[in-house]
């Protein structure tokens, strides 16, 4: 039997946008107290009246995970407002694509925070408080990207990898008092990632993926509901990525040959034909 959310309290980060705003949405209609968190607070207000007058209840608090204090002040507030957060879903993240050695000092800082710090800490901010009710559940969002490291992913797969890691080892430490971790390791979506000015660098177009690789961001905050009502240890999804991580384990060779050739050849053919045109 699934487990009902309704009158759960679900803080969820990164919620303006992307999963987090369409895992919102679902939660809602689950009958959860929705609290959204994220830096824009405009946006988070839009979406929390826009949930409401669909007779939903959410909230919106701000929150730059990167920054301790806003953590701290954001989980006591929600606290205090709401006494318990019952599923936490760690969704905000960053990524910015380039070679290692082109990559800003600024944007490696930036998603090591955002996407492994800022996960740690809000996770260790609430926990506490899931202890001694011995009740809770976490979901973090890590990304294929935590299974298979990529060219051109380098710091934004550790920060993904660093992620899985964390959530099976905090998975097996509060198991024993009922808090339930899990993580969710997304493919290809569409959402507003690499959409941001240098985010990508080009890359994804240049990539030329076919468009039914990608999944909806609705579809990715649908499977996330479900991993709340259902948890369990992960959820890779689409269904077709796990025989590619095989295929990693196995053929690791083979794995690195393609994507030599999709990535490394491809995009340094790429700045070699930039340079002649110059």
């Amino acid at each position: 039997m699934p487990k009902s959310l309704k009158d759960k309290v679900v803080l969820i980060t990164g919620a303006s946008s992307g999963f987090g705003a369409d895992a919102a949405r679902q939660f809602a209609k689950e009958g959860c107290i929705v609290v959204l968190a994220s830096r824009r607070i405009n946006r988070l207000t839009e979406l929390a009246e826009q949930i409401r007058s669909e007779g939903g209840r959410a909230f919106a608090v701000a929150l730059d995970v990167s920054e301790q204090s806003q953590i701290d002040q954001a989980i006591h507030t929600v606290l205090d407002e709401h006494g318990q957060i019952d599923i936490l879903f760690n969704n905000a993240g960053y990524g910015c694509l380039d070679w290692l050695e082109a990559l800003a000092q600024t944007d490696i800082d930036t998603q090591l925070n955002v996407n492994l710090r800022g996960l740690i800490q809000v996770t260790r901010a609430v926990l506490p408080s899931m202890l001694a009710r011995r009740a809770g559940t976490i979901i973090n969002m890590s990304s294929v990207a935590g299974l298979i490291a990529a060219p051109m992913y380098s710091i934004y797969a550790a920060t993904k990898y660093g992620v899985r890691g964390f959530t099976d080892a905090l998975r097996r430490e509060v198991a024993p008092f009922g808090i339930r971790v899990s993580g969710i390791y997304p493919g290809p979506a569409v959402t507003e990632f690499g959409q941001h000015p240098g985010s990508d660098n080009g890359i994804k177009e240049n990539l030329k993926v076919p468009g039914w690789i990608y999944m909806t961001s609705d579809y990715v905050a649908r499977r996330t509901v479900g991993l709340a009502k259902h948890p369990r240890r992960s959820l890779i999804i689409p269904w077709w990525f796990p025989p590619i991580i095989g295929f990693d384990t196995i053929l690791p060779g083979l794995v690195d040959w393609f994507l030599k050739v999709a990535f490394v050849q491809r995009f340094h053919k790429l700045n070699e034909d930039e340079r002649t045109d110059l």
